[in-house]
């Protein structure tokens, strides 16, 4: 068979050795948590200032038009993922209703944006971090802190601490790791909620003129982009994670109906908070004075004299951004796990430790990877190199959901998308015009990755496939 019409049945389970199962442990309680711990997280404790700086107070509409289009991608995602539960996320529905070649590239992004968002919030932890020390006198120096374009940085020990920390506990086990989720998600809400009853008898409408001094669109003023549609860009990375959700399946208890209820749950959830944490944050502070900020939401009630809800929002901050690297890292050990599977990688990663459950190599190398990019990156760089990865697989997952609409209609679906058609064009034009709105060199960084994917394929990935020759 040819390698563009490989497809991956999923009809019947493959016979898998016990070294490449895993358990079933999570419940949809589990699942709204990694979602939500996925979600909220860096995005809106550090890329908000990112977002303001970029679009000024519209940064609220960035922020609709975001929820917009994820909350469609979020029903394609669940639709797929109760008709498909298996591990792999896009990758897995992509190989089997697109062909190998189409999953490939779709697995390929995939790797890019998991490694990308978990080194990304581990540099936005590390910011809290150094910043929450500071406040009781610990001052990290520079050198040990910061990546080499900060003047006086050399590595960011803090990032690489974090992420190989999450690691083990995610080596643990996969319900141990779920349970501190869980109580992790908790303490960000109840942060969040603090900030925005803190915050919210500060506002100030006139902080919201002029609403869009940069436009809606996307424009160059000097050296970077600004307007509306380049903020949602950029503000886009604190949305997705609900995905994070759909490389579960094979852990779910009852996938059919507790990927439907995580996926489109924490989605719901996320967007409304979204909206009242930017309202609060532009309304208490003119968005200048926190968009350069590495810790905006503490930096806001600092300058409102809330200082010690600053500390707390830090110290919440700290405890529980890492519920994003467990929910990212979890997803994207899962996705390099069902590659190697497959074949597609190095079959050895795929091995489960019998005791935990877990890939506990494939765990590590994955941390291993991200750790390093985290001692070295910068913030909003690696941001926008993720969502490009992200916007390609959300396009691949709508482009299944609406394939398979037409191949077998009357397939039983767990949950099926309202108004599916819309839902699958909102996704696949919603997200090329987010695409759009990423920098040029971001658009660029992106094509040589997927030119390095495709040299990959066709030299290794191609010939070890465990589908060639079918």
């Amino acid at each position: 068979m040819a390698f563009w019409n490989r497809r991956k049945p999923f009809d019947s389970e493959e016979a898998l050795e016990e070294q490449n199962q895993l358990k079933r442990t999570l419940s949809w309680p589990h699942l709204i948590a990694l979602g939500v711990g996925a979600i909220i997280g860096t995005g809106i404790f550090a890329l908000i200032g990112v977002g303001a700086g970029m679009a000024g107070p519209a940064v609220v509409v960035s922020f609709a038009v975001v929820g917009v289009v994820c909350a469609c991608a979020a029903m394609a995602y669940a639709e797929m993922a109760t008709m498909i539960p298996a591990s792999g996320s896009a990758y897995t529905y992509s190989y089997a209703v697109l062909g190998e070649f189409l999953a490939w590239i779709v697995g390929w992004c995939l790797i890019l944006e998991y490694s990308l968002v978990v080194a990304t919030v581990a540099v936005g932890w590390s910011g809290y971090a150094v910043g929450g020390l500071k406040s009781i006198g610990v001052d990290l120096p520079t050198a040990l802190s910061a990546p080499p374009h900060v003047d006086g940085g050399m590595i960011n020990l803090p990032a690489i601490f974090i992420t190989l920390a999450v690691a083990a506990l995610l080596a643990a086990g996969t319900r141990e790791s779920a349970r501190v989720n869980m109580v992790l998600v908790l303490i960000k809400l109840a942060a969040l909620a603090l900030f925005v009853a803190v915050a919210f008898p500060a506002f100030d409408a006139a902080h919201f003129e002029p609403f869009a001094p940069f436009g809606y669109g996307k424009d160059r003023v000097g050296d970077v982009d600004k307007g509306m549609i380049a903020a949602a860009a950029i503000i886009f990375f604190a949305f997705y994670g609900f995905d994070a959700i759909s490389t579960a399946a094979e852990e779910a208890k009852n996938p059919g109906r507790d990927l439907s209820i995580g996926i489109v749950g924490s989605m719901i959830l996320c967007t409304i908070i979204y909206m009242l944490v930017a309202a609060a944050a532009v309304g208490a502070l003119p968005f200048g004075q926190f968009a350069e900020s590495a810790e905006p939401l503490a930096l806001i009630l600092r300058e409102i004299n809330q200082p010690e809800a600053a500390k707390w929002i830090a110290g919440a901050a700290i405890v529980a951004m890492p519920t994003v690297l467990l929910a990212f890292l979890y997803g994207q050990s899962r996705i390099f796990f069902v590659m190697a599977r497959d074949g597609l990688l190095p079959r050895f990663l795929s091995k489960v430790n019998p005791k935990t459950g877990t890939p506990v190599v494939m765990t590590f190398v994955a941390a291993v990877i991200v750790a390093a990019l985290a001692g070295v990156a910068r913030l909003d760089e690696i941001a926008a190199l993720a969502n490009a990865g992200t916007l390609a697989a959300f396009i691949a997952v709508a482009v299944c959901m609406l394939v398979m609409r037409v191949r077998e209609p009357n397939r039983p679906r767990v949950f099926k998308a309202p108004f599916g058609w819309v839902v699958g064009i909102v996704t696949i034009l919603g997200c090329a015009y987010l695409f759009w709105g990423l920098q040029d060199r971001t658009q660029h960084f992106f094509l040589i990755w997927s030119a390095i994917g495709l040299v990959v394929y066709f030299a290794y990935s191609m010939h070890a496939s465990k589908l060639k020759g079918r």
